[in-house]
């Protein structure tokens, strides 16, 4: 069956030969995902070039997504590897400690002191350790253990509601993005934003380290600080695209307010024509079982009935011992829950006006295949533009959009209901639509008495010149 949400998973020691990285793309892997935040350029290098000859050998392109490792705020190391904090103790963190011991810790962000006061709350290890501020006094923190817990090297530091300073690049995050020109990815997920001007930063580092290869990456903000909802909008029309990385971001608002935000920012994304990923611990217990748990199910679930593009997976595949199993539930509960989606393509069209070409064109195509039953639409398309549009409306139809350019079909592998396909266009439009019809046909989508609906820009080959709209019968002569 057609599935029209798509599976982003993380690779890593359980999953990146050659080997497993097949049998992944055959359950339904759409987009790798690489996080900079462990490795050396040359494993992500390596693992790029593993997942391009699979991708080829199973007949289709996977996207590649590079992960910014951001400004990950943590304490330093001890000289136990680890200390036990008990509620009441007081703790120090201290910019200038080396090791740290029962007492104090270092900090590998020394500006931490600057952005806090007595009376605000910092949470540790994901939130299990709580410490209250006291005082600040030079490059010293004084707190009071809340929340106690054990505490090792270099766990991550948040500020309960946001309002740390770090900047969203660091010098590594330039690093990497050149080293993930270089590989040629697809798409570049950016930690930690707070606004558009960190976006629109990424966006020209990317671009001018992608030029020599000519690559112009898509960028995704990762929302995670408690400063970036406020600014979601803008951060949005800066992206394109976002994740609800809801880790950091519980820790920061709360895991309460959570679900909330995930389905406001799934439909703010939809309605500005972006793309949105549902992320962290969607199938957490798979690292460690062959089964998910029946929350987990529902989880993943409730994110497609959302209306996300796509569902990621982290540990679960980068070390869990399932890889391939995650990915094969994963998808079967995609499958499941989008039967039971409603369609509300009339109701979305209500008080809506078109400037453009190209956009009417792809709402007339969504429109007519609706409601004459149509078996799909097949977009050609050069830039991917018109079936992202289209992609942004559930109808049940699928959508196959069909381009000569590579990186628009890499890019389109996220965009919900679209399969893209490859095809090298004739320059005659009819010419051009018949090997469209063909394509779909030849791979099962289609078969002769099926009515399809076509769109396709005159003169071809042109960026955003979408102008017509054809409905035709499998076996008919265009």
């Amino acid at each position: 069956m057609h599935r029209a949400t798509k599976i982003v998973a993380t690779i890593g020691p359980a999953s990146s030969t050659p080997d497993v990285l097949l049998k992944m793309i055959h359950a339904g892997l759409d987009v790798v995902r690489l996080n900079f935040s462990h490795g050396t350029a040359d494993d992500h290098r390596q693992r790029a070039e593993n997942v391009r000859a699979c991708a080829r050998q199973a007949g289709r392109e996977v996207a590649i997504m590079a992960d910014l490792q951001g400004p990950k705020i943590r304490v330093g190391k001890f000289e136990n590897g680890k200390t036990l904090l008990e509620p009441g103790q007081p703790f120090i963190l201290d910019a200038e400690c080396e090791l740290g011991n029962d007492e104090r810790v270092g900090l590998d962000y020394k500006d931490l002191p600057r952005d806090l006061k007595p009376g605000d709350v910092l949470l540790l290890n994901d939130g299990l350790i709580v410490l209250d501020v006291s005082r600040v006094i030079g490059t010293e923190i004084h707190t009071v253990v809340k929340v106690g817990g054990e505490l090792s090297n270099n766990k991550g530091i948040n500020r309960q509601g946001g309002g740390l300073t770090a900047p969203a690049l660091t010098a590594k995050d330039m690093e990497d993005i050149r080293t993930a020109m270089s590989i040629g990815v697809d798409f570049v997920a950016v930690s930690f934003p707070k606004n558009a001007t960190d976006m629109e930063m990424a966006r020209q580092l990317a671009n001018i380290a992608g030029a020599p290869y000519g690559i112009k990456p898509k960028m995704i903000a990762k929302i995670e600080r408690a400063e970036a909802i406020p600014a979601l909008q803008e951060i949005l029309d800066s992206s394109d695209g976002i994740m609800v990385a809801r880790g950091d971001l519980a820790v920061e608002v709360g895991n309460a307010a959570v679900p909330a935000l995930q389905k406001r920012m799934i439909r703010m994304a939809r309605e500005s024509n972006k793309l949105v990923i549902t992320a962290t611990q969607m199938m957490e217990s798979m690292i460690h079982a062959p089964v998910p748990t029946r929350a987990e199910v529902s989880d993943v679930a409730n994110a497609v009935l959302d209306g996300t593009d796509a569902v990621m997976l982290s540990a679960e595949s980068a070390a869990g011992k399932y890889p391939v199993q995650t990915i094969e539930t994963m998808a079967a509960i995609c499958l499941e829950a989008e039967k039971s989606e409603q369609s509300e393509l009339d109701k979305d069209f209500l008080d809506r006006t078109f400037t453009r070409i190209d956009q009417s064109i792809a709402m007339g195509a969504l429109f007519t295949a609706y409601h004459l039953g149509a078996k799909a639409i097949v977009a050609l398309t050069e830039s991917g533009s018109t079936a992202l549009w289209m992609s942004r409306h559930w109808t049940h139809v699928p959508i196959f959009a069909l381009t000569p350019r590579e990186g628009s079909e890499r890019a389109m592998s996220l965009y919900r209901n679209v399969t893209p396909l490859h095809l090298d266009t004739s320059s005659d439009r009819d010419t051009a639509l018949q090997q469209a019809i063909e394509v779909v046909v030849s791979k099962g989508y289609a078969s002769r008495g099926d009515m399809v609906v076509l769109t396709v820009g005159e003169p071809m080959g042109q960026p955003g010149g979408t102008n017509t709209l054809k409905i035709v019968r499998v076996g008919d002569v265009l």
